[in-house]
Formats: structure tokens, C-alpha cells, sequence
């Protein structure tokens, strides 16, 4: 993340707007319009880089910025094959250095006022598309086999599942993640009146994180426009 006070963030994207193409321009400030920080996603102890790199896919097309993964067991690495370039311009938070990494996520997104919503099989689940979105809502996803822990279970706020009409009762993880993203997104953005989009704060960071990340040496460029900036300032 490029932290800089808000004048100077200012002024670096009007420079790198000079810097990249006019087309690029416009596709960042369309993405960003797309973008919603009011639904995120969980992934937690999968074990199949594809399936994670599928899900991240998935979250970028349908405007997701977040994705947080739990790697309890397993250490997660992009599938360039399958992300396709997705996690270049999403912020993905990695939970790996606590005995119990569930417990630290889900505890940090309860502080920035996320309900937690567990898909599970459990009786007590409703249907996703029941599931009321008016909170800042987190969809956590389990493993295949055996789904989410028991503590995920226990700190979720209300538990969700597709419903099935065939024999099979789950479809594949990646699949499972993409037809919830889908439908959440759809009643986000189509069938209700909430303020999903970025706050302004975030919205000048992502859109100068994806000047930088537009140009080859983009890094670089900031680098040294920061130094110029500094020995012109009095």
C-alpha cells in the first residue's frame, strides 16, 4: 500500500494521469466506480492454489476489492494460469502468523463492522439469498472436504448455503465462490439502495496504486517524483 497525506496523494495521481494512456485512464476510473469494499470475501485453510486463484478472479471481474485468506495449514500462492493477472489490482490479506489465524481475522473485520456470514450445510443456515446485506457483510468459505472450522462456525453472526436440487450437495469451491459473489453483488448493487462504493480516502489510494502498478518501472517513478517533491517544498 503507498501511504502518502492526502495533498501529495493528490498531486501524484494528476502526475501519473500525464504519465499513462488515455485509455488506461479511463478504465482505471471505471473500475473504481465498480469497486465496493461493502462485501468482502473469507477463504479459509484451502489447500488448492487454483481454487484460491479462481476466487480471486472472480472478485475482481464482479467488483470486490477484498479477499482475506486464512492459512492455517496451508500457504497460499497465485496460479498466474488462473488469476489471469486478478490479484495485481486486489488487496489480498494474508492470515498466517497466529497459532489461530481464524480467530485474528474474523476478529479484525468484526472491528471494522463486518457481519460474518458462514457458508455452511448446517441446519441452522438460511438461504444466500435471504441473507440481509444492509451491514458490511463477510461471505468466509471453507475447504472442500470439510468446510469451515468449528471456530468459524462459532464467531459467525449468521450462517448461509446455496440450495441444492440435485443428489450432489456442494458444487466445486471455486464454483461455490463465484455463483455467491454473483448473487450478493447483483443485490448490492441492483436490488437495494446501500452506499457501496469506495470512500473517497479509499478510492485516491487504489487509484494511484493502479497508476503505478500501469507502468513498467511505476515504483520508480513515484520514487523520484516524491524526491523531487520533497527538495522543492520549503
Amino acid at each position: 500500500m503507498i501511504t502518502l497525506d492526502t495533498p501529495t496523494r493528490k498531486k501524484a495521481i494528476n502526475y501519473f494521469f500525464n504519465l499513462v494512456t488515455e485509455k488506461r485512464r479511463h478504465k482505471i476510473i471505471e473500475v473504481l466506480s465498480q469497486r465496493t469494499r461493502h462485501l468482502t470475501i473469507v477463504l479459509e485453510n484451502i489447500f488448492q492454489p487454483h481454487n484460491i486463484s479462481a476466487v480471486m478472479r472472480s472478485c475482481e471481474c464482479f467488483g470486490i476489492q477484498d479477499l482475506h485468506i486464512i492459512e492455517n495449514h496451508y500457504d497460499f500462492k497465485v496460479d498466474p494460469e488462473i488469476a489471469l493477472g486478478s490479484s495485481k489490482w486486489l488487496s489480498a490479506y494474508r492470515y498466517n502468523q497466529e497459532k489461530q489465524n481464524t480467530a485474528s481475522c474474523l476478529l479484525q473485520l468484526k472491528k471494522q463492522n463486518y457481519q460474518i456470514a458462514a457458508l455452511t450445510l448446517a441446519d441452522d443456515s438460511i438461504p444466500l439469498s435471504e441473507l440481509d446485506i444492509t451491514q458490511k457483510t463477510v461471505l468466509c468459505i471453507g475447504t472442500e472436504e470439510t468446510g469451515l472450522t468449528c471456530i468459524a462456525h462459532e464467531m459467525a453472526d449468521i450462517k448461509v448455503q446455496i440450495p441444492m436440487a440435485g443428489f450432489t450437495n456442494s458444487f466445486n469451491l471455486s464454483v461455490t465462490a463465484a455463483l455467491c459473489i454473483y448473487d450478493l453483488i447483483n443485490k448490492l448493487k441492483h436490488q437495494s439502495e446501500i452506499d457501496w462504493g469506495l470512500s473517497k480516502q479509499h478510492h485516491d489510494q487504489l487509484c494511484l496504486e493502479w497508476l503505478v502498478k500501469s507502468l513498467p518501472s511505476g515504483r520508480q517513478i513515484l520514487d523520484s517524483y516524491l524526491n523531487n517533491l520533497r527538495e522543492l517544498s520549503p
